[in-house]
Parts: C-alpha cells; sequence; structure tokens
C-alpha cells in the first residue's frame, strides 16, 4: 500500500464520521435523542462521541504525516516552518470557530481544533513515547479537574445569545475542562493520533496488531465501565458513578477515552481495508471525495440546520425527521464532492485555509 492509498483510506473514514456527526449534532439540537423507536435509537447513539473522536485522531495522523521529513532529518528550519504553517491553520480555525459560536453555534469544535494544533506544533519532533506519556498525563490531570468541577449540559447546542462565550472565564472554562470538546482531555486524541501517523500502516502486521489492540482495550474498558457503575451506585449514586466510570462522552472520563480511542482506530483501520478493497468502486470513490472536504461540510451543517430552523423543519421533530434530514444533507454532500472535484482539487473552504496558510 502506498501513501496515496493511505491517505485516501483515511479520507473514507473521514466521510464516515461526517455523517456521525451531522446526525449526533442535529438530534441534539433539535433534542431528538429519545423520540423514535427502540433500534433507532440504539443505531443513532452509536455515534455519540465516537464521529468527533475520528476526526481529531486523523488531524493528528495528518500533522505527523505533514511533518515527517522535519521529524526525520530535525532541520530546523523544516521544523520552523512547519510550526508556522500550523500556527496559521490554527488561527484560521479559531476565526470560523468564533464566527460559528457568535451566530449561536455553542458546539462548535473548531476553537478546540485551533489549540489542539497549536499545542500539536511542540510535539512535531518529540518522540513517540513522549507522545504517549503526554497522553497519561493529561488524562490523569482531566480526570481530577472533572471531579472539581462541574461540566458540559447537553441542550440548546443552537443558541442565538452569544453573550457566554464572550465572557472572558467562560470562554476559558469550556476551552479548558468542561466544554464539549475541552483539552483536557480532548488534546489526547490529537496526540494519539500523531503517534499513530508515525506508525507504517502498509505493513498487515501494523494493521492487524492495531485492530486487535483497540478491540481488545475496547471491550475491557466497557467491561470496567459497567462493573465500576454497577459496584459504585449504591455508594455515589447513579450520576456520580456514570460521571466517573461511564463511556458516554460527557463527561471525558479515563473510560471514554479509552473505548472512544479504541472505537476510532478500528474504524479507521477497517476503513484502510475497504478501500483498497473497493477502490474502483464509484461509492468508495465520492466517499473518498467528501472526506476531503470535511471542513466544508462541518461549517456547510451548521448553515444547512440554521435554514432547516428558519423553514420550520425542525419543529416537532422525532428521531426519523432528524434522520431523513441529516441523510438529505449527506446525500448533497456527497453530490457537490463529485462535481467539485472535477474543477478543484479541495474543497472551498480548505482551499481558502491553504492558500493562507501555505
Amino acid at each position: 500500500m502506498n501513501k496515496k492509498l493511505r491517505i485516501t483510506g483515511f479520507d473514507f473514514a473521514r466521510a464516515l464520521a461526517i455523517l456521525g456527526m451531522v446526525i449526533v449534532n442535529y438530534k441534539l439540537t433539535m433534542g431528538t435523542e429519545y423520540k423514535g423507536s427502540t433500534w433507532m435509537i440504539y443505531l443513532t447513539s452509536i455515534f455519540d462521541g465516537n464521529a468527533s473522536v475520528v476526526f481529531v485522531i486523523l488531524a493528528g495522523i495528518g500533522i505527523s504525516l505533514m511533518t515527517e521529513k522535519a521529524r526525520i532529518t530535525k532541520n530546523n528550519h523544516l521544523v520552523k516552518n512547519n510550526q508556522k504553517i500550523i500556527w496559521k491553520r490554527a488561527l484560521f480555525l479559531l476565526a470560523l470557530g468564533i464566527f460559528l459560536y457568535l451566530i449561536g453555534w455553542r458546539a462548535d469544535i473548531l476553537h478546540y481544533y485551533a489549540f489542539y494544533m497549536f499545542i500539536s506544533s511542540f510535539y512535531i519532533i518529540t518522540s513517540s513515547n513522549t507522545l504517549l506519556y503526554s497522553c497519561i498525563s493529561i488524562l490523569t490531570i482531566s480526570q481530577i479537574l472533572q471531579i472539581i468541577f462541574n461540566h458540559v449540559n447537553k441542550s440548546n447546542l443552537l443558541n442565538n445569545d452569544p453573550s457566554l462565550f464572550l465572557r472572558f472565564s467562560d470562554f476559558f472554562s469550556n476551552l479548558l475542562f468542561h466544554g464539549y470538546h475541552p483539552i483536557f482531555p480532548w488534546i489526547c486524541f490529537l496526540l494519539l493520533g500523531m503517534w499513530l501517523g508515525r506508525l507504517n500502516f502498509s505493513l498487515s502486521k501494523v494493521r492487524k496488531n492495531l485492530l486487535l489492540f483497540s478491540l481488545i482495550s475496547m471491550i475491557i474498558s466497557e467491561t470496567f465501565s459497567f462493573i465500576l457503575i454497577k459496584i459504585t451506585t449504591p455508594l455515589l449514586g447513579i450520576k456520580t458513578a456514570n460521571s466517573l466510570f461511564s463511556t458516554n462522552p460527557v463527561p471525558p472520563n479515563i473510560f471514554y477515552v479509552i473505548s472512544s480511542s479504541s472505537i476510532a482506530i478500528i474504524v479507521i483501520v477497517l476503513c484502510i481495508y475497504f478501500t483498497e478493497k473497493f477502490a474502483g468502486k464509484i461509492i468508495t470513490k465520492i466517499l473518498i471525495l467528501t472526506g476531503q472536504m470535511s471542513l466544508t461540510y462541518y461549517i456547510g451543517h451548521v448553515f444547512a440546520l440554521i435554514i432547516f430552523s428558519y423553514l420550520g423543519l425542525i419543529k416537532d421533530a422525532d428521531l426519523l425527521k432528524t434522520l431523513i434530514l441529516s441523510l438529505s444533507f449527506y446525500i448533497s454532500a456527497m453530490c457537490l464532492s463529485y462535481f467539485w472535484k472535477l474543477h478543484f482539487t479541495r474543497g472551498p473552504i480548505e482551499l481558502i485555509m491553504r492558500k493562507y496558510s501555505d
């Protein structure tokens, strides 16, 4: 497997994550998480907290691939140049994130991404062990912070009052530990991605080991989570027990980070296998193109939601209607990707970011 094929596998995974992200964000915004049949509730819950993790881990992989030459040569000029590119992209994402937040999108992840990327720029030439040790340290600190502080409320994601964001203390408290994707511990996903980006995915042994290890770690984390919640609920109460030991995305405790990371790695590796086996299929090609325009579609799905709201489509919605709107947006995105890529190499937002940063 060459580098090109490996990257298309990552793009394919990113495309699937876009669908999961749209479904999760739409159902939370519309308040339809439990307004549907049992199978539908279960099916859509699979994406909760996992789609975003795939995105962040893939971002980390991308940073390692982009900075590979600087890391290997330790050339100071290359390192500085790579850092400047990352900083410019981080600033670009921060501006986009603030814009989305100001128009009412409280669940924005881009301003978090900006800080993840800024932090990652100082890990370009560090050892792989340093990346893993940093993950462990940050995860430990995060668990302590989660015990001390309150956490995010998963409601009202689309809010027309930006004043909370503009308040200095609220901005940094959300950014650091109790927002939707706080640095503590979400930066761990990016650092893990950087570690993964240094592996040789062309080796069958590497992929098989990643699949096996991720499957085992997912099973162990889910099992221990279930057991600890059962044991501690009579002592701590169900709310505290879930907060400390569940694998739900809020709050993002140790069990969630391990479980969601494992799931993300499994998805990414399987996507690489899929793109190898079905590289010639039109659906594979279109999904790869869609994944390459993920930033454009992240912003697009927010504006689509605003349009749906303006048209009255989200009023009294249920989970089925949420899925219909989500799939409508996604299918439209796939079609747009196909025709856009006939004329341009990157998506519109991606083109602007590259022109600004490179």
